[in-house]
């Protein structure tokens, strides 16, 4: 680092964080938990982004937002580079973090024609094992790269060698432990609620399997899995939690056929989308993760674990990781139905205690992230 670009740096760092958009999923909500740690940390915070339904939650909690779309994958978006290079000498920033392909490009683009002690750091993260080519190997840009588990660090190796590994920080996505406390109980209003929505629950044990109606979230694999049980004369109901995708009617359709092609439209019951995850995961007895691509991380998994709920999923990707960590006797090699089954029965017969969550915190992802901030900054003080 040469001595005009340390004096640029101090103490109190204006970090820009830039993905698409900002309407929700994982990134986005990672994006702003990060926002909301430099906030609190008394840095600046500023999201780059063309704007959604999230920018008030972002700008209410400190960040700041600059809307400008080079999230669209086109080669148009790149005539954007010099606008953007210039903005980004006006407002001297000590870290650019990159989330998303298309986004990075421009960036980078722009990043490496600055001039180099006006440069800030440039750190990256891989969010999804994407499939390989020169435009995925963007999202090794960085001067640090984040990887959000294992799985994803090693897809970064095995994939683009060129990548350090001393380059790479593993970091994994977060749960808060006060939105999804292990042990929680929902409130007898919400169960009354519930219990009217779907009477064929109360007094049911419940398998809970959360996914928008995709092909990759394995509802088929699910409804076959019901099937055996039924036959078996297990007493159990399912529960498949998640909209259908707009780009993928004719998969619902599949879904719903299937589901009364086995019989279970008295046995599988379709919530559609729900904003109450957290109590439907206390009321399940088992949730399953059966997702047929490796997941980078794998949310849903650490979110009901951390709950205290078993979990049951195919032993490959992030979900390996958090199912190693937390509950190893759910972890099923792939497509491997009768160990599948044999999981579902041994947890449903034995009620597993969990314990609590000490690996997957939200706590602990905002201080390792602000951690490499200040390193990448600040060398010389570690």
């Amino acid at each position: 680092m040469t001595e005009s670009r340390k004096l640029k740096v101090s103490n109190r760092l204006k970090v820009l964080q830039v993905l698409p958009s900002l309407n929700g999923g994982g990134v986005e909500r990672g994006t702003l938990e990060i926002s909301e740690a430099l906030v609190a940390a008394g840095h600046e915070s500023w999201v780059l982004s063309a704007g959604g339904r999230l920018v008030g939650s972002l700008e209410q909690a400190g960040g700041h937002h600059k809307r400008w779309n080079i999230g669209k994958k086109s080669p148009f978006t790149l005539l954007q580079v010099g606008a953007l290079r210039d903005w980004l000498n006006q407002n001297q920033f000590d870290i650019i973090h990159v989330r998303s392909r298309m986004p990075a490009w421009v960036v980078w683009l722009a990043w490496r024609k600055m001039p180099e002690q006006q440069r800030p750091h440039l750190v990256s993260t891989v969010h999804g094992m994407h499939s390989v080519s020169r435009y995925s190997a963007i999202v090794t840009c960085g001067e640090r790269v984040v990887a959000v588990s294992e799985a994803v660090r090693n897809y970064i190796l095995n994939n683009y060698p060129e990548t350090p590994a001393d380059k790479i920080e593993l970091i994994y996505r977060g749960i808060d432990e006060l939105e999804f406390p292990h042990g929680y109980q929902p409130p007898e209003a919400w169960r009354t609620v519930w219990q009217q929505q779907f009477p064929q629950l109360v007094g049911q044990q419940v398998i809970t399997l959360p996914g928008r109606l995709t092909r990759l979230k394995g509802h088929l694999t699910f409804l076959e899995v019901m099937a055996a049980l039924k036959k078996e004369g297990i007493p159990v109901k399912g529960l498949i939690v998640g909209g259908e995708d707009d780009k993928r009617k004719s998969y619902a359709r599949e879904v719903y056929q299937r589901c009364d092609a086995l019989g279970l439209t008295q046995d599988v019951l379709f919530t559609g989308h729900r904003n109450d995850m957290k109590e439907i995961y206390a009321a399940s007895d088992i949730v399953l993760t059966l997702s047929s691509k490796p997941e980078s991380f794998g949310r849903t998994a650490a979110e009901a674990l951390s709950m205290g709920v078993p979990v049951i999923g195919w032993n490959h990707g992030g979900i390996a990781e958090i199912l190693r960590e937390l509950y190893p006797e759910g972890a099923v090699t792939k497509d491997d139905s009768a160990s599948l089954l044999s999981a579902i029965r041994h947890t449903l017969e034995n009620k597993p205690s969990i314990p609590p969550n000490r690996r997957f915190l939200l706590s602990e992802m905002k201080a390792q992230t602000l951690k490499l901030y200040d390193h990448l900054c600040h060398p010389e003080t570690q």
